[in-house]
C-alpha cells in the first residue's frame, strides 16, 4: 500500500531510525549534489558522472593537478568556478566525453584547458601532444593566450598555427612529415 505523511512525519520517521545504511547515506548525498547543481543551474545528462567541484582547490586535492597550475589558476583572478568549470573539469578529468553549452563569457575556456594539461601531466619531447581546432581566428588567439597563461612555469609550450606553410617554417620542413 501507500503510506502518506508530511513532510514533518517523514522527519521524525528518519529521525528514529539510529543506524544510517549505506543506501541511505547515498541517498543523501546525491540530493545532496543534486541540490548543488540545481543551485548552480547545471544541467547533466548520462550515467555515473562525476560529482561536481564547488572550489577550485578541489582539482588539487581530489585530482593532483600540478600545483604550478593552481598557482596560475589563483593568479589569473580565478577564485571559484563557474557553473560550466564546477561540472566540465571534473568530467574530463575522469576521462569522459563532454558536450557543454553555456553563453560566451562563462568560462568554457578554462574548463576545457585545465583537464587538458592536466592529462599530459608534464612536457615532454614528442612532438604536437594535443589539438585544439578553433573556428575562428579570434577564438583561438583567445584559446592560446590562455593556455600561455595557465600553463606558464610548467614547461608545457603552446603554439597556434594559422597555415600549413607557416608551420613548416616555424617547426621545420619535416614537420609535416613528423606530426
Amino acid at each position: 500500500g501507500i503510506k502518506w505523511m508530511s513532510s514533518l512525519e517523514a522527519k521524525f520517521e528518519d529521525a528514529k531510525d539510529k543506524k544510517p545504511t549505506a543506501e541511505k547515506l547515498e541517498r543523501l548525498r546525491r540530493e545532496k549534489i543534486n541540490r548543488f547543481r540545481n543551485r548552480h543551474r547545471i544541467n547533466v545528462q548520462g550515467t555515473d558522472l562525476p560529482d561536481p567541484i564547488a572550489t577550485f582547490e578541489q582539482l588539487q586535492r581530489e585530482y593532483q593537478v600540478h600545483p604550478k597550475i593552481m598557482e596560475n589558476i589563483q593568479a589569473a583572478g580565478f577564485h571559484v568556478p563557474t557553473p560550466i568549470q564546477m561540472q566540465a573539469i571534473p568530467t574530463m578529468l575522469h576521462g569522459r566525453e563532454l558536450l557543454a553549452s553555456a553563453p560566451t563569457g562563462s568560462g568554457k575556456t578554462l574548463a576545457f584547458c585545465i583537464p587538458l594539461l592536466a592529462h599530459l601531466k608534464q612536457p615532454r619531447n614528442k612532438g604536437f601532444r594535443a589539438l585544439i581546432i578553433s573556428p575562428t581566428r579570434e577564438l583561438a588567439s583567445q584559446t592560446h593566450r590562455e593556455l600561455v597563461k595557465l600553463a606558464e612555469g610548467t614547461g608545457f609550450r603552446i603554439h597556434m598555427i594559422h597555415k600549413a606553410a607557416e608551420a613548416a617554417k616555424k617547426f621545420g620542413p619535416k614537420s609535416s612529415k613528423k606530426f
